[in-house]
């Protein structure tokens, strides 16, 4: 159930039998020679569809720009500054709270979004517990990042290994391949696996990692690999929702 096809009148009709909503968040930034550029926010988005049918679970509209400034170098990313997403995630949990929801389930398709986010939390927390006698309604909200379940390391190592990487990996090429079949891009990769290491900023990012990878061989993405990365990812994160509702 996506929030943005429903009426109002099942909005509150929903509210009725849950008071929780999963927000995909991403970002919209360089993968390598082959992966599209909606990649952080294409790959929670399609998992937290697939999540939501399992549990009968609202969807609401994907924040799909993020923290993205180390890749600012490569043509195409587009970046928030940290109070402008922190801002963002508070006002989407505020006008949601408003309405009668109460568990704000965030999931991540971006590393780079995970500290602001958190931080966006504590905000909101803090400004809850601060108000006159306790009038603002309690709110609760968990941070999940895909690619860290269980079910999708396990994966990832088993169709790609050392090549998954750390960015332009195979499995969310994968995913977004999946996704999207009429986007798949055939590009050879020069070295095959790209090097891995530290960076300080966007230019030295392009520097060290010119075509964008770090660490990863992503010319190993399928469809077919996205299907079982979905399905193991769903697996997982609909059981953790159902945790997260539940407060288990």
């Amino acid at each position: 159930m996506r929030l943005q096809l429903c009426t109002w009148q099942e909005v509150e009709r929903y509210l009725q039998r849950s008071t929780g909503i999963i927000l995909p968040i991403g970002s919209t930034e360089q993968h390598g020679p082959n992966g599209l550029l909606g990649t952080d926010a294409i790959c929670p988005e399609t998992i937290a569809e697939g999540v939501a049918q399992r549990v009968e679970a609202m969807v609401g509209p994907t924040i799909n720009i993020g923290m993205a400034q180390h890749h600012m170098a490569f043509a195409g990313t587009i970046t928030l500054r940290p109070s402008t997403l922190m801002a963002v995630v508070r006002d989407v949990i505020e006008s949601l709270s408003r309405h009668g929801f109460t568990h704000f389930y965030f999931l991540n398709g971006h590393g780079g979004n995970c500290d602001t986010v958190r931080a966006a939390f504590a905000q909101v927390h803090a400004e809850a517990g601060l108000a006159a006698g306790g009038a603002r309604r309690p709110v609760r909200c968990r941070l999940m990042n895909w690619w860290n379940v269980r079910g999708v390391k396990r994966l990832s190592q088993e169709l790609f290994g050392h090549a998954e990487g750390m960015h332009a990996t195979p499995s969310e090429v994968s995913l977004t391949y999946f996704a999207h079949p009429e986007a798949v891009k055939q590009v050879s990769m020069a070295p095959q696996i790209a090097p891995s290491g530290p960076f300080h900023d966007a230019e030295d990012f392009r520097r060290r990692f010119p075509d964008g990878r770090i660490g990863s061989d992503p010319s190993l993405a399928s469809v077919e690999a996205g299907e079982r990365i979905l399905g193991a990812a769903v697996e997982d994160l609909a059981q953790d929702y159902r945790s997260f509702l539940t407060g288990d």
